[in-house]
């Protein structure tokens, strides 16, 4: 869900979603190259993860998001407690402003490869490229990220 289906949530309503930050050894985070919602929104670097299903909690949510996300299996033990919490006012159709509610886990891995198999029709058109970004990286890049204080954020985290 995203896009059009957000902007049909009544204004007011908080929208919840869970995010992943996927860190190697060496610090270095896994991020996608995502369209934005909006079209006057730029396309920007990002973590896994996504909205809450009916019933889901933010952990469950994170968990079968990586996993569809990047083929990646773990565990709500595995993720632990958040991190970090993040609100916002985003544009998921222009014109119309919504109110979001992210909670961010951490997962340090071994550095991996994401597979595609359970995408989404959307995020095969989506997402333009994937890559690990070394926290030098990440505060070096010109590209626009989400959020943007992601940097900062993994440097901390790191």
């Amino acid at each position: 869900m995203g896009g059009a289906a957000d902007a049909a949530v009544p204004a007011g309503t908080v929208i919840l979603k869970s995010r992943v930050l996927v860190t190697d050894a060496e610090g270095a985070a896994l991020l996608f190259f995502t369209r934005a919602d909006a079209p006057a929104n730029p396309t920007r670097w990002l973590t896994p993860g996504g909205h809450l299903e009916p019933g889901e909690t933010h952990a469950e949510a994170a968990v079968r998001e990586l996993f569809e996300e990047t083929g990646l299996v773990v565990s709500e033990a595995e993720l632990g407690d958040p991190v970090w919490a993040h609100d916002f006012v985003g544009e998921p159709a222009e014109g119309i402003r919504r109110s979001y509610h992210e909670e961010w886990y951490r997962l340090r891995t071994e550095r991996f490869e994401p597979v595609d198999t359970n995408w989404t029709d959307d995020e095969r058109v989506d997402v333009e490229q994937w890559r690990w970004f070394a926290p030098s990286e990440l505060a070096a890049t010109t590209d626009a990220v989400e959020p943007a204080g992601l940097a900062a954020l993994v440097a901390r985290l790191a």
